[in-house]
């Protein structure tokens, strides 16, 4: 529940690489609101040569903000110069008119008993041609996503640090039992800098 740095500068960097090459980053309003990220690509903390630099930033990715009951405050860094922002909320509520004079974009979809249509969400981004879409979440919806289907991936970063029980979980995942596991497929290990970064394929939840 605290905004704290976790992993190492070398995790950081590879994040930032990760949104480079993004067609779009998406989070929940939850994160926005207890982070106030920007989720911009950071030239600084990229890595890269100058033209490498240059080309990653040439076009940033969409910023998408999933929030259903438009709980966004106008001044949120999201919705910051220097990238195209999206908002996803319920078609049955608007924006306010401090918010929808914010330069953001809004997109109505349906919801559903747990929020959001996902679904709809991944449909809408692929219609603007978003081909590679990052995740950068809490627990919620980055577990209604993979009970959803709408992963191909997850890649984790590991850092040499315990944070005791009352830490927030990877995924919220109701399984109660070691029958409802999904299993993973390991697809790639490798260190950076003081911490691990796992790629693993989501498989399908037994029975």
């Amino acid at each position: 529940g605290e905004s704290q740095w976790i992993t190492g500068p070398a995790a950081r960097a590879d994040v930032q690489r990760l949104r480079a090459r993004s067609c779009a980053v998406v989070t929940g309003i939850g994160t926005v609101l207890a982070d106030d990220c920007a989720l911009t690509v950071r030239a600084d903390q990229l890595g890269l040569g100058d033209d490498e630099c240059r080309r990653a930033m040439a076009r940033p990715p969409v910023r998408v903000v999933l929030d259903s009951k438009l709980r966004l405050p106008a001044d949120a860094r999201v919705l910051s110069a220097g990238a195209e922002s999206l908002v996803f909320h319920s078609n049955a509520t608007f924006p306010a008119e401090g918010l929808a004079a914010s330069g953001a974009s809004f997109c109505g979809v349906a919801v559903g008993e747990s929020g959001l249509i996902l679904a709809e969400v991944i449909d809408e981004l692929s219609k603007r041609q978003a081909n590679e879409i990052l995740v950068e979440s809490g627990p919620r919806l980055a577990g209604a996503l993979l009970q959803a289907g709408l992963l191909d991936e997850l890649i984790i970063y590991a850092a040499p640090v315990l944070m005791g029980s009352s830490a927030q979980p990877l995924l919220d995942l109701p399984i109660d039992t070691m029958a409802g596991k999904i299993n993973l497929e390991v697809a790639d290990v490798r260190r950076v800098g003081r911490d691990w970064r796992l790629t693993v394929i989501p498989g399908d939840a037994p029975g």
